[in-house]
């Protein structure tokens, strides 16, 4: 790596993806790292070394966000190694994510179930729960649309 600024904001993306959304540290490095990283594209053995990481806690991150469909991973042909980079649309599973707005709601109406017969001072947190997750899952998609739009005059650019 040839400039510290790189590596101190894969730092700081490690730190804040990990307070903002319970990744380890090192997920977040990656993401970091791969948001500025040239080319675009990068196969383990170049992201440890470049997070001056072991191989193994990169394969580790690298899982994680391809679970969650963060990162996407290629093999060009003749090449023994897989590279990976992040998705097109990484910034949508923030917004478009309506499993979670779903369980969190979920959750929600379950503890007003079990609250049956309470006042309405004890029920209303979780009402208000149950009231922000249905917001979430009417107005997330009209965002996503929105975003995608955005993206692509951003790329006509």
């Amino acid at each position: 790596m040839d400039e510290d600024w790189e590596l101190a904001f894969a730092d700081d993306a490690g730190r804040h993806f990990a307070r903002q959304y319970g990744m380890t540290p090192m997920t977040g490095r990656v993401i970091g790292w791969l948001l500025l990283c040239d080319p675009q594209q990068q196969t383990i053995a170049e992201l440890a070394s470049a997070l001056r990481a072991s191989r193994s806690a990169v394969t580790s991150a690298i899982s994680e966000l391809e679970e969650w469909s963060w990162i996407q991973r290629t093999r060009t042909a003749g090449e023994r190694v897989d590279r990976v980079r992040l998705a097109p649309d990484v910034w949508l599973h923030l917004l478009d994510n309506q499993s979670e707005h779903a369980s969190l709601g979920a959750l929600a109406q379950r503890g007003l179930d079990a609250m049956t017969g309470q006042p309405a001072e004890r029920r209303a947190r979780l009402e208000e729960l149950a009231e922000f997750t249905k917001f979430l899952a009417e107005r997330m998609p009209e965002l996503a649309v929105e975003w995608r739009a955005r993206r692509e005059a951003l790329h006509r650019k």
